[in-house]
């Protein structure tokens, strides 16, 4: 068997149809769907759709051997103004040998690549191979990244796991995480015309802000600094006619690196706390990490803290060398490269320690955009990475 017999098969048409099956977080059902519609025509039956809505499929060996996870998520982000699209953003239209829609790279094109390769796997191999191959179309990872996956991980125990989100197809072997922190201030509250019988909550932050950006910021060799940025500020109470706030929060989010730890990274803001309220006894903060809280579209609650760890494997690692090697073999010229922002591969290495790789069609910078697209050569040879990559840790 050889991976050039997957080159024709359809995953243009796979994708437009995820495309046209919108799914921002929390409303994932449409997709599910389409792949289940897709998974049953290819003939593969065992599907299983977990609390949270995450679809996976299941495709088992003939003998024992190790089971090879390929992580994509379904969900996207909203598109706000759809008129400033040149295109239909749900059409699926194809132009100049680009597929355009939201998700297109972020990242439903690497989920149809991933399920028609492990279709075409599935059907050459007549199931004669060694271990399990699982294909997971993950919900609420815009939300989330890696807490959906931890009840895949749990569930199926994977021993190594590809990461589809955008690399073009270089292989991703790290990246920083990301956590949310709530910076809160405590006032007293008064009336307008008379605010020195107050504390305002907002000017007290806004110093301490000052301070906090003041603070040096850790650095990994090859992953870069450890960022922190305000991203919003809100008081209370709003609107405040007439009256002085008594509390304001301000959120800011931290780049984790490798190995850092919540108690790490929340220390040097709760120092920086201590020192400025021993200096004016009236201010009063704290620090904490934000959680979050939504509803899957299956109506079970997520809810997590908003820590999602960084992660890097050595370049030497066995099962690193494998799949680079292997992809040379398959005609790409990939690379070895990290991400800049964070996946679900918070949960699988930097929560569970499952050797994990990022391998996805595309470029980073296309997520999220206007116009976001695909290139339909792009597509093509997802498949072909991701069909060589099942057959070297599954047929070897």
């Amino acid at each position: 068997m050889s991976f050039r017999y997957i080159q024709k098969l359809p995953v243009v048409q796979l994708c437009q149809d995820l495309v046209r099956a919108p799914s921002v977080s929390g409303d994932e059902r449409k997709a599910v769907e389409a792949l289940r519609r897709y998974y049953r025509s290819q003939g593969v039956n065992e599907l299983h759709i977990d609390e949270y809505g995450s679809l996976i499929a299941v495709i088992r060996g003939d003998r024992p051997g190790p089971t090879i996870l390929f992580d994509g998520h379904i969900d996207v982000v909203p598109v706000s103004d759809a008129s400033a699209w040149s295109v239909d953003p749900f059409a699926g239209e194809i132009i100049d040998g680009r597929l355009y829609g939201r998700g297109t790279s972020d990242m439903k094109g690497a989920v149809s690549a991933m399920s028609v390769a492990a279709c075409s796997f599935a059907k050459a191999t007549q199931g004669r191979f060694a271990g399990n191959l699982i294909v997971a179309s993950v919900v609420q990872e815009e939300c989330f990244e890696g807490v959906a996956a931890r009840a895949i991980s749990s569930a199926f125990k994977p021993d190594l796991v590809i990461i589809g989100e955008a690399t073009d197809l270089n292989l991703n072997i790290g990246q920083r995480g990301r956590t949310e922190i709530q910076l809160e201030s405590f006032g007293i509250p008064a009336h307008s015309a008379n605010p020195e019988k107050g504390w305002n909550a907002v000017y007290a932050l806004c110093d301490l802000i000052k301070c906090v950006r003041k603070l040096p910021a850790p650095e990994h060799p090859i992953l870069g600094k450890g960022i922190l940025e305000l991203t919003d500020i809100v008081s209370s109470p709003y609107p405040g006619a007439s009256v002085v706030p008594e509390y304001c929060v301000a959120t800011f989010d931290r780049r984790l690196l490798p190995g850092e730890t919540k108690e790490q990274v929340l220390q040097p803001l709760k120092q920086l706390i201590r020192s400025e309220m021993e200096k004016n006894g009236k201010n009063r903060f704290e620090a904490k990490l934000a959680i979050g809280k939504e509803v899957c579209y299956t109506g079970t609650i997520i809810e997590s803290e908003r820590f999602f760890p960084g992660w890097i494997f050595d370049e030497n690692e066995t099962f690193v060398e494998k799949a680079l090697k292997t992809l040379h073999t398959a005609g790409l010229d990939s690379k070895i490269s990290f991400y800049n922002f964070c996946t679900n591969g918070s949960h699988y290495a930097g929560e569970a320690n499952i050797p994990t790789l990022g391998l996805g069609p595309s470029v980073e910078s296309l997520a999220h955009t206007v116009d976001e697209h695909i290139e339909i050569e792009a597509l093509q040879r997802a498949v072909t990475a991701y069909t060589a990559i099942m057959e070297a840790f599954l047929i070897d």
